[in-house]
């Protein structure tokens, strides 16, 4: 036990905030009993109780039970302020105290590792889910470039050079998606990297709205991409990569899955101490029975547009919600009369990287 404990200032505040309330109202019904009777002993041991549910490990509960029988024998126990171990009683008060203090420990240790327990058991069916999700969406353009590459260097002339240059547009778009596809997953190993895969520092959030657009518009003409920006310059601490890598996914959604969608918006204002960020389109919505497990990768759907029915944006939406709760934020999705938007907000404020 000694050899794995480790100093916390928390739980030394919390040993010393419960033991000094403790002294101090003992002292205070003391002085208004006229009686004398002595409430220290119920005091103190709810002290230990608490002390013990709040704090990890053994060591702080015993240390506080151990505290609690000398003050108790001390200060508020006939010689007041002179030691005496020979009061009737005081074994027991000492072992009352003691145990007390072992068995809420020790439940409260064993509540913490379960709760470790399911966490770890929680990380490990997401990440068995985003590898079962992300096998079935590699498996379809993998097996396209393989087949019309197979295709082209066996063409004996036959292929005419409309349906030569077809084919490696499509190999072309295939490997454009997996290379998107890994930029993804390598956003997601940042993230899980701990504190050093999220490294906030100011950014001019317009920018980064800014490249986001200007790279969607190199692959999209439609929708039609438009812009919403504040008057000031809005500084927001983030990871300028992840952050635009959130808002291409989010337009990329909107491109390929906003059915009949003429334009989509990226709006930026500011909201109290939160920068919000908007994607809405003027599409048909999404469907409400989609809206609970949209940005769940091992619930998403096949997309229905027949243009791109290997694209699948499960995985994209699953890593914007990670790098947005990564950085302290929150991101949602909800319909509007004529379409549908996604928001995510960030804190204005620098603050502990979220790992």
């Amino acid at each position: 036990m000694r050899r794995n404990w480790r100093f916390s200032p928390r739980d030394a505040g919390v040993t010393l905030l419960a033991l000094v309330a403790a002294a101090a109202l003992s002292a205070l019904f003391t002085r208004l009993d006229p009686a004398g009777k002595s409430y220290a002993p119920m005091l103190f041991l709810f002290a230990v109780a608490l002390v013990s549910r709040l704090t990890s490990g053994y060591f702080y509960g015993v240390a506080a039970a151990v505290i609690s029988v000398f003050a108790i024998n001390f200060a508020f126990t006939a010689p007041y302020m002179a030691f005496n171990f020979s009061l009737a009683g005081y074994p027991l008060t000492f072992l009352t105290l003691l145990v007390m203090a072992l068995l809420i420990s020790a439940m409260t240790t064993q509540l913490k590792r379960q709760e470790e327990r399911n966490y770890r058991a929680r990380v490990e069916e997401m990440r068995a889910n985003l590898l079962r999700a992300v096998s079935h969406d590699l498996r379809t353009p993998l097996t396209s470039i393989s087949a019309a590459a197979s295709l082209l260097a066996e063409d004996d002339g036959t292929l005419g050079a409309p349906r030569r240059r077809e084919m490696l547009l499509q190999i072309s778009d295939d490997a454009q998606w997996l290379i998107r596809m890994v930029e993804n997953l390598l956003s997601i190993t940042r993230v899980s990297d701990g504190p050093s895969g999220v490294r906030k520092t100011p950014e001019a959030a317009e920018e980064v709205v800014s490249e986001a657009v200007r790279k969607y518009r190199a692959r999209f003409a439609r929708p039609a991409a438009q812009i919403d920006l504040p008057n000031e310059l809005v500084m927001v601490p983030m990871d300028a990569i992840l952050i635009g890598q959130v808002l291409s996914n989010l337009l990329e959604n909107a491109a390929l899955h906003a059915q009949g969608a003429t334009r989509v918006r990226v709006r930026l204002r500011v909201e109290g101490a939160w920068a919000v960020f908007e994607v809405t389109d003027d599409g048909a919505g999404i469907p409400p029975a989609r809206l609970a497990t949209l940005f769940d990768p091992s619930a998403a759907q096949p997309s229905d547009s027949a243009a791109h029915p290997r694209n699948n944006m499960g995985i994209g939406l699953s890593v914007c919600r990670t790098i947005v709760m990564a950085h302290g934020g929150a991101l949602e999705a909800e319909n509007l009369p004529d379409g549908a938007c996604f928001r995510f907000r960030l804190p204005m404020e620098k603050e502990e990287k979220h790992a």
